[in-house]
C-alpha cells in the first residue's frame, strides 16, 4: 500500500488538499505529523482512517523515520508554524531529505512534493526597503526558471528551496523532488480545522477594525493570487504523477511550479475592501490611512509584510507539463463574500470576549 506523509494537514493548504486526497484516494495509507492533540482529534474525527504522529518540525528523528518510510512526502511547513517565515524550517526540511534518502532506492524511490510561497519574488523590494511601488519584473517559471532556482541566499524561503533540489542532486534516481509555489491564496477551504487564508483576509479585519483603508507607500505594489481549490489541484495533478511514477522532466532541480491565476494591486484591493465595508455599513467611509511598512507589521502583524511588496508572477510550467487550468471563482468575484466574512469573525469574538 503507498503511504503518504503529510505536515501540515490542520493548516489551511495543507488541510485542503488532505480532503481532497482522502476522498479521492481512501485506500492509500495517510501519516500525518499534526503539532496540537486537539487539532489530531478533529482530523481524526473526519478521517478515521488516517494515523496521527504527534509532534512538531522540530523532531527531527521523527522527520526522519516517517520519511524513510513514506512512498510520497508532502511537507506543508506553513500549517505547522505561525511565524512570518512559515514556509520555512531548514532543520525539517534535512530531517526530510535525509530520511528520503536514506529509506528508499532506485527501485523504490520516494516524490517530495514541498510547499514554498511566492514571497520569494518580493527580494528585491526588501533589498532596497522600497515599499508600495510597483515592480516591473514579472517572472516566468519557464522562461525564468534558471534565475529563479538560483535567487540569493537571503530570498524570502530560498534556503529551504535550496535544500530540496540539493538533496534531489544527490541520488535523483532515488528522490524525485518538485516544489510548489502558492502565491496569495483566497477561498474557503474544506480542511478539518484551518478554512481561512490571509493575506487579503487580514486586510479586510484591519479595515473593518481601524475603520479606515489601510495604504502601505503609495500602494502601487502588485501580488498575484489563486484559490486554494485551484492551488490544490495542481497538488492534486503532481500527486497523481507521483503515484504512477512518470516522470518526463517533471521532477528535478527545475520542477519549480508556481501556482496563480492573476495578479492584483495592493492599493486597489484595499480601496475595494474599503468600498465594500462601506457599502455593507462596516465602516462610515472609505477613507484612507497612509501606512510605512513598519507601522502596518504593527498593525496586522507579517501578513501586512505583503501588502507592501512585490511578488509578480507567471505560472505556465502547470499549465505546460501538467494540463493545469485554473477554473475556481476569481478574487474579485469572492471579495465580497471575504470581507463579510472577517465582520462575522470580528463580530463573534466580540460576542466570545
Amino acid at each position: 500500500m503507498t503511504t503518504v506523509f503529510i505536515t501540515g494537514a490542520s493548516g489551511y493548504i495543507g488541510g485542503d488538499l488532505l480532503s481532497v486526497l482522502v476522498s479521492k484516494y481512501p485506500d492509500l495509507h495517510y501519516r500525518l505529523l499534526v503539532r496540537s492533540r486537539d487539532s489530531g482529534q478533529k482530523i481524526k474525527a473526519q478521517y478515521p482512517t488516517v494515523e496521527i504522529i504527534q509532534g512538531s518540525l522540530d523532531d527531527s528523528e521523527t522527520l526522519v523515520a516517517e520519511s524513510a518510510r513514506a512512498d510520497i512526502i508532502i511537507p506543508d511547513f506553513t500549517g505547522m508554524k505561525d511565524t512570518a517565515d512559515a514556509a520555512d524550517h531548514l532543520g525539517a526540511a534535512k530531517a526530510i531529505a535525509q530520511g528520503a534518502l536514506e529509506g528508499h532506492t532506485e527501485e523504490h524511490p520516494v516524490y517530495w512534493l514541498h510547499t514554498s510561497g511566492a514571497g520569494i519574488f518580493s527580494f528585491l523590494d526588501t533589498e532596497t526597503k522600497v515599499y508600495g511601488e510597483k515592480g516591473e519584473k514579472i517572472y516566468d517559471d519557464v522562461q525564468d526558471i534558471k534565475e529563479i532556482v538560483n535567487f540569493p541566499d537571503h530570498a524570502f524561503h530560498r534556503d529551504v528551496d535550496k535544500a530540496v533540489f540539493e538533496a534531489g542532486s544527490v541520488r535523483p534516481g532515488v528522490l524525485k523532488t518538485a516544489i510548489i509555489s502558492p502565491v496569495t491564496v483566497y477561498g474557503q477551504g474544506r480542511g478539518p480545522c484551518s478554512q481561512r487564508s490571509r493575506q487579503i483576509y487580514e486586510l479586510a479585519k484591519l479595515t473593518i477594525q481601524r475603520q479606515k483603508v489601510p495604504i502601505i507607500g503609495r500602494g502601487l505594489s502588485f501580488g498575484t493570487d489563486i484559490h486554494i481549490f485551484d492551488l490544490t489541484n495542481l497538488y492534486v495533478i503532481l500527486f497523481e504523477r507521483a503515484l504512477s511514477k512518470q516522470d518526463d522532466g517533471l521532477w528535478g532541480p527545475e520542477a519549480y511550479y508556481l501556482c496563480e491565476n492573476g495578479e492584483h494591486c495592493w492599493g486597489e484591493l484595499a480601496r475595494s475592501i474599503g468600498r465594500i465595508c462601506v457599502a455593507e455599513g462596516f465602516i462610515p467611509s472609505a477613507e484612507e490611512e497612509a501606512s510605512g511598512f513598519e507601522e502596518a507589521q504593527k498593525w496586522a502583524g507579517y501578513e501586512a509584510a505583503s501588502w507592501g511588496l512585490n511578488s509578480r508572477c507567471r505560472a505556465r510550467r502547470a499549465r505546460l507539463l501538467l494540463g493545469w487550468q485554473p477554473s475556481a471563482p476569481s478574487l474579485e468575484s469572492e471579495l465580497r463574500d471575504i470581507v463579510k466574512g472577517e465582520y462575522r469573525r470580528l463580530q463573534e469574538a466580540e460576542r466570545d470576549a
